[in-house]
């Protein structure tokens, strides 16, 4: 059995160092950027895009821990439809707040390298009615929003002209939300009337932040922000960031197990059990942002990635996730006289590996003001392992995350799989991508 991955904080306070620097932390505060940390990349709305045939208000009709989700779907008409015909719905990823159905679309429909044509251009140019679907709070419970796109797929059905067969589906934290909404379904033995679900680099088995930044995010929100600001660590601690990470951590000061830190992702897992993992009547497709050839970045595991002092301000110095081992150091942060220095036991150094990514340490050390190369800022958020759903225990990783999943489409929950030709940006629409989705369902 693997042993129990965990994280150890050594916490010290220099009272000297508070009264001193009070001010000018106070002070340092003001200036650092607000807002949630470790946002999802989204689209910016352009002036020429296409405008959604109609939009759907959508309301789930069930709660989940006495919450109703609502949501929204913008329904674009495929070239020469009067109405829904050949549906695709395809649902919003992780983030904080509310869905940019505009910015969804101008993401999935930009030109991409080898293409003149947006991947939803293409789409609906071949007769595929496409319906985005978004949520009024995407960093709320994903079952509560699976509740969304249960009602979307039943507002569609009820609006479809002819029988053809739904696609069903999401990118990031969206593909979970359909695979469970969808499963769902067939356990209460509602038709969802779906003949192909399609997950865009989706979580299945857990996704990653690097625990260091997640304490940095705790940390540094503790400083002073202006009122109504959100907190940087709002979206780590929101339930879809519990249910979707593979480590966790509640706060700055937390030392304890990282894969179960949270009941929250312990019971989605239970869940997603008794309902049998994946609905079982759709053909299951899936895509990478991460390559399937074993090759990752180069990234040490735990090499300092960089490191900042402001005199009485703060200092904050950040490593790369060590690759298991004992006690093993990620860093240090101190302000206002607190002095924290975090330590890892058996947790794999994933920053580096096959993957989709996102600007983690860069945008961190940016607000910080610290000195980074241009080659450390990214680090992996989805890997390929879990975007293909391999066969591993999502609590105990056991796998070798840089295993070539390539033509290991039998490991796989997922019928059939893509992986990118390199390590792309998370949800980054690109050309081999694309030409397979649109080879099988496009027909």
């Amino acid at each position: 059995m693997t042993q129990e991955a965990r994280i150890d904080v050594e916490l010290t306070w220099n009272h000297a160092e508070e009264k001193s620097s009070a001010e000018k932390v106070a002070e340092f505060a003001k200036h650092l950027p607000q807002g949630p940390w470790f946002g999802a990349p989204t689209g910016v709305a352009r002036a020429d895009d296409r405008e959604p045939t109609y939009t759907l208000p959508l309301r789930s009709a069930r709660p989940y821990r006495r919450e109703v989700a609502v949501g929204e779907a913008a329904v674009y008409l495929a070239d020469g439809h009067d109405e829904l015909e050949r549906p695709f719905i395809f649902a919003d990823g992780f983030n904080y707040g509310p869905s940019d159905l505009p910015g969804l679309f101008a993401h999935f429909n930009a030109p991409y390298p080898g293409s003149q044509v947006g991947f939803l251009d293409q789409l609906l140019t071949a007769g595929i009615d496409v319906v985005l679907v978004g949520f009024e709070q995407r960093h709320t419970y994903i079952q509560a929003n699976a509740g969304v796109v249960i009602s979307a797929i039943q507002e569609v059905i009820a609006r479809r002209h002819g029988d053809v067969e739904l696609i069903v589906g999401g990118v990031s934290m969206g593909g979970i939300i359909t695979r469970y909404a969808l499963a769902e379904m067939e356990e209460k033995k509602q038709d969802h009337q779906t003949g192909t679900y399609l997950s865009w680099d989706s979580p299945h088995n857990g996704a990653w932040i690097p625990l260091v930044l997640q304490q940095l995010a705790y940390f540094f929100e503790a400083l002073p922000v202006p009122p109504g600001e959100v907190k940087k660590a709002e979206l780590i601690r929101s339930p879809a960031a519990q249910q979707l990470l593979y480590a966790w951590v509640p706060d700055a000061k937390y030392s304890g197990p990282v894969a179960t830190a949270s009941e929250l992702r312990t019971q989605f897992l239970a869940e997603l059990e008794d309902l049998g993992q994946f609905p079982r009547r759709p053909r299951k497709l899936g895509v990478a942002n991460g390559t399937g050839n074993g090759i990752g970045r180069d990234l040490p595991a735990g090499q300092e990635v960089f490191k900042v002092q402001v005199p009485l301000v703060h200092y904050v110095q950040a490593n790369f996730q060590p690759d298991g081992g004992e006690y093993q150091p990620i860093g240090e942060m101190r302000a206002a006289g607190q002095v924290r220095r975090g330590f890892t036991s058996h947790v794999p150094g994933l920053d580096g590996v096959p993957g989709g990514i996102l600007d983690t340490f860069g945008g961190i050390a940016e607000a910080l003001g610290a000195t980074i190369s241009t080659e450390y800022e990214r680090s992996c958020f989805v890997p390929s392992v879990s975007a293909v759903a391999l066969d591993y225990d999502p609590v105990e990783w056991n796998v070798d995350p840089y295993e070539k999943v390539e033509g290991a489409d039998e490991k796989s929950a997922l019928d059939e799989f893509k992986c990118d030709s390199e390590n792309t940006v998370h949800s980054q629409v690109t050309k081999p991508l694309v030409d397979w989705i649109v080879e099988r369902i496009v027909r």
